[in-house]
């Protein structure tokens, strides 16, 4: 029950940290809040990212590219133009190392309002710390007394913050309803979102990109925006043009 209970809260925790920290924050700017906060949740993000963590600035550089060249060769994961998952997440890897390190030229609208913590992100992703995440992993699984099929859970804690991103970019771009006829190919993935903490309404969010509620329909229910609102009430963040639809974006 133990290692259950660890696994499951793990694929929330740091799925919630990518999509509160890097995509909604450092991305869209959805929602803003102060230095301490900002650091604060950049150090929850490291915790339950554990070996997959992501820079939130090139996070935010990466994704914004994809909504201005969805679905073209300039877009850094498009399934139109890779053949399998794999390909198009190796290649998803690449671009993002060579905005973190410096090696591409980035066109300056995305560079705009990002956050930086940068001697958290080389230490995050470093070899020495995933490799020490990796370890803690199965420690735990061997420490709780695991059965022998749970260790097929360990690859997926290990690389969490990518599948997190796959499951999105390749299966909400070919498979769902598209709620709204935009010019790509995002889709809602699941009518009712329990798997991804609303980041499959991905239709709607290509639609409204600066919207910090990716729920449209009523049944939508968007769980990271209904934790949003509550660190909004208590003034922990605050949120942009709430209740507001913006169309456009970079």
């Amino acid at each position: 029950m133990a290692i259950l209970i660890f696994f499951l809260a793990n694929w929330y925790l740091s799925l919630f940290a990518q999509s509160f920290l890097q995509h909604r924050y450092a991305a869209h700017a959805s929602f803003t809040m102060n230095k301490f906060w900002e650091r604060f949740f950049y150090i929850f993000a490291y915790f339950v990212q554990g070996s997959s963590y992501l820079s939130a600035r090139a996070y935010g550089i990466l994704h914004r590219m994809h909504h201005a060249y969805a679905d073209t060769p300039k877009d850094p994961h498009s399934p139109k133009y890779f053949s399998n998952l794999f390909t198009m997440m190796w290649n998803t890897k690449k671009v993002y190392a060579d905005i973190f390190d410096n090696r591409m030229e980035v066109e300056p609208r995305f560079k705009k309002n990002l956050p930086d913590w940068h001697a958290l992100d080389v230490w995050g992703q470093s070899l020495t710390n995933r490799l020490m995440f990796v370890f803690f992993y199965i420690g735990f699984y061997i420490y709780f007394d695991a059965s022998w099929w749970m260790y097929g859970l360990i690859p997926v804690q290990v690389l969490s913050s990518p599948i997190h991103g796959s499951i999105i970019n390749w299966f909400a771009h070919k498979y769902g309803k598209k709620e709204f006829d935009i010019n790509n190919t995002s889709r809602n993935l699941m009518p009712v979102d329990f798997l991804m903490m609303g980041e499959d309404y991905h239709n709607n969010h290509h639609k409204f990109p600066s919207s910090a509620n990716f729920g449209y329909k009523w049944y939508q229910i968007d769980p990271t925006y209904m934790v949003m609102l509550l660190l909004d009430k208590v003034g922990i963040i605050q949120i942009k043009n709430k209740g507001k639809r913006l169309v456009t974006e970079y």
